[in-house]
């Protein structure tokens, strides 16, 4: 009859299944054959990753290359580099994509996208700015040797493994030296004012007293798993080794920079006045940003938002009732000494304070958290001149190493107490720590996922997105804290303005410290550092406010499409549990996980039936 539907015998729709997945299993199985292959390849491709790179083993608490160091420096391993990113990308290729399903199928799309990214920046010559005063192998250096970093010091082995370390790391200085002379004869240096400011640093690490220098420190106080009879032999071997090796090679980069490459050095700021300078700068804010956003783009965004910001500090000046306008209010700001700590160890404290706060009122927000835990230190005293306000190292990923939140107390002026819960937001929980701690400890995804902190945007994105969901979290309720937030969100979008200012536009640093000075109630010591990074490190800073503005608009989205389904703890798990992500990316997998909600039916009323 018409409109009579017949349901088919139970006997047939059973045989039917049947023939389906007989026909289908075939595909199944070379499509789980094919992901198996592929996991077993980028397995491989990491034990490589390892191996070229043995300090990255140390920091995820690999132990297995505790000894070992790489000499970056040489012409032979830029190529055998190469070589080594053309191999992989032509093995990836081989694999069927359309054969991958799920987690495999984006690793496969993130591996391509970081191989032909590097790829793509080896026409440039980065390899001629070899170290600047935010950073460099003997800084870094330095900090693996203090016993304060990821380098471990628990065991008689740790101590030997660190001495062959140390003594294959120094032999690199001449490699430095030999690539710093390239650059002056190709015209590629840092600006020379700049430069001049890694005198000190290195002065620091060259110390006559052995004693007295960083790379003693281990020694000054070994575990108790070190046993006495070690320890002599140790004292022995650390002091031949400062005296005739790392003190001489310290000494000897330090009259090179003095004597011959900072009378030489460019006078210009400009990124886009060094050979190839227009593209690299574009290369840099693409790889920053994971955009393809021009540098006239992100400067015109940056202005709309700095003027978007101002209006809202300007609110919280009218709501505390200051009667001088807002240039007048920074001033108050940076003047009174209520709003600063008049110690080292009380900033350290007041941090460790909002630690226990902020990790209470998380589960408000967050159903997912990482394991481990974070300590806060002090950015140690050699490289605190130069160094950010404050900083984020992981965690090792066996757990035997918490994260650090560093904080940096060189000058108490630039730590203002307004700004600590910002801070604290963007820095560790539930900024950096949470999302670089999570996704060392998602062990399904492949390593290079687990340990990818490579997208700035994304990074960096998301702890300015931590800091923007403060007063959902309960925090920001004094209205000077708000004001700390809005200063601090204030310097990621004057960022746009300054870094394109600088590299792009030809603005002098005295335009973009009068800029930032206009604009944020900054201390002139921290406007001059961040302008100096900018400086050193084109591009980078773009990333944050970026990022931010691109996971809040996913955000926005989610709300409006789901309506009353929009959950914020099942929209941060989304953003969180898939490790580092670039931007198109992410917002492909959001936009999944909304399209996939908006497909469920409506949960009905409570109550009803």
């Amino acid at each position: 009859m018409p409109g009579l539907r017949l349901k088919p015998p139970a006997a047939v729709l059973s045989a039917l299944i049947g023939l389906l997945l007989t026909l289908a299993s075939p595909m199944l199985q070379a499509a789980e054959n094919e992901g198996a292959r592929f996991n077993r390849w980028l397995q491989t491709q990491w034990e490589t990753t390892l191996q070229r790179d043995p300090v990255l083993a140390t920091a995820i608490g690999d132990p297995r290359y505790n000894g070992e160091w790489v000499d970056t420096s040489t012409a032979a391993w830029r190529a055998d580099n190469r070589r080594e990113l053309q191999r992989q990308l032509s093995e990836l290729r081989r694999f069927n994509r359309q054969r991958l399903q799920g987690q495999d199928r984006l690793s496969y799309d993130i591996y391509r996208r970081d191989l032909e990214e590097a790829l793509a920046a080896e026409r440039f010559p980065g390899w001629m700015q070899p170290l600047d005063p935010r950073g460099g192998m003997p800084a870094f250096l330095a900090q693996l040797g203090s016993g304060e970093s990821l380098q471990p010091f628990a065991s008689t082995r740790d101590h030997d493994d660190w001495l062959r370390r140390l003594a294959a790391a120094v032999r690199q200085f001449d490699g430095l030296v030999a690539n710093l002379r390239a650059g002056l004869a190709a015209g590629v240096t840092p600006p020379r004012e700049v430069m001049a400011k890694v005198l000190p640093q290195l002065q620091a690490l060259a110390v006559d007293d052995i004693e007295k220098s960083l790379f003693w420190q281990p020694v000054k106080s070994f575990a108790d798993t070190v046993p006495e009879a070690d320890r002599e032999r140790l004292r022995k071997a650390y002091r031949e080794l400062l005296q005739s090796q790392v003190t001489p090679a310290y000494r000897r980069l330090h009259d090179f920079l003095r004597d011959e490459y900072i009378p030489r050095a460019r006078r210009s700021t400009a990124w886009r006045d060094l050979p190839q300078g227009p593209a690299w700068y574009r290369h840099l804010v693409n790889s920053s940003t994971t955009t393809t956003l021009t540098p006239d783009a992100i400067h015109a965004t940056g202005l709309r938002e700095v003027t978007r910001i101002r209006a809202e500090m300007e609110a919280v000046r009218v709501q505390v009732g200051f009667s001088g306008d807002l240039r007048a209010f920074f001033r108050h700001l940076q003047d009174d000494p209520r709003y600063y700590h008049t110690s080292a160890e009380a900033l350290l404290q007041g941090y460790r304070e909002l630690q226990q706060k902020i990790n209470g009122l998380l589960p408000r927000l967050f159903d997912i958290a990482p394991k481990a835990d974070y300590v806060v230190k002090e950015v140690e005293a050699f490289r605190a001149a130069s160094a950010a306000g404050a900083s984020y190292w992981a965690p090792s990923a066996d757990g035997t190493r918490p994260g650090v939140f560093y904080v940096n107390t060189h000058n108490l002026k630039a730590q203002p107490i307004f700004g600590m819960e910002t801070l604290s937001l963007h820095e560790a929980s539930p900024g950096h720590h949470f999302q670089i701690a999570i996704a060392q400890e998602l062990t399904s995804l492949p390593a290079f996922r687990r340990f990818n902190t490579s997208y700035v945007a994304y990074d960096e994105g998301w702890a300015l997105y931590a800091e923007s969901i403060g007063r959902e979290l309960g925090l920001f309720t004094d209205p000077y804290q708000w004001f700390g937030r809005l200063s601090d969100e204030q310097l990621r979008a004057m960022r746009l303005v300054v870094d394109t200012g600088l590299h792009h536009k030809g603005w002098s640093p005295q335009q973009a410290i009068d800029y930032m000075r206009a604009n944020a109630p900054l201390a002139d010591s921290d406007i001059a550092a961040e302008v100096e990074r900018y400086i050193v490190n084109p591009g980078q800073a773009l990333g944050y406010k970026i990022g931010q503005l691109r996971i809040s608009a996913l955000r926005h989205e989610a709300e409006r499409r789901l309506g009353a389904r929009f959950d914020v703890k099942a929209f941060h798990r989304v953003v969180l549990a898939d490790g580092a992500l670039p931007m198109d990316v992410l917002a492909t997998k959001v936009r999944e996980w909304i399209a996939a909600l908006s497909a469920r039916p409506a949960a009905p009323p409570r109550g009803s039936r």
